[in-house]
């Protein structure tokens, strides 16, 4: 009885010996969403808010269409830092994607609208 005991906890130790080690402490580098960005300079922004203002104004020709609600100047902040993080290239379009549906889950088109406004 100790034998088979023995034989199965041998077998054990070798199937983890060559298994690698678990990484638990939370993803890598690479795949972390970068928290801090670079504030834009005064000629990048103006750029930035004339290609947002041509984006803005296919929405009009679009029926599919659903305005995102930002009645508040926090909102309305935080859209603006966010589109200009995606147009500077500071986040990647599936970043941006995820941090848009984080606050507006029903509004996958409209930040897909502006992911291909920005013709990325």
């Amino acid at each position: 009885m100790n034998y088979k005991l023995y034989i199965t906890a041998l077998a054990g130790f070798a199937f983890t010996a060559c298994t690698p080690s678990l990484d638990l402490s939370g993803p890598s580098g690479a795949s972390t969403i970068q928290k801090t960005y670079k504030a834009p300079t005064p000629e990048k922004l103006e750029r930035y808010q004339q290609k947002m203002m041509e984006v803005a104004s296919g929405i009009k020709d679009d029926p599919k269409y659903d305005r995102i609600i930002l009645d508040t100047p926090e909102k309305k902040s935080w859209f603006k830092d966010l589109t200009y993080r995606l147009w500077d290239r500071q986040i990647t379009a599936d970043q941006f994607m995820e941090e848009g549906l984080e606050k507006y889950p029903t509004h996958r088109y409209e930040f897909e609208f502006v992911i291909r406004g920005f013709s990325f």
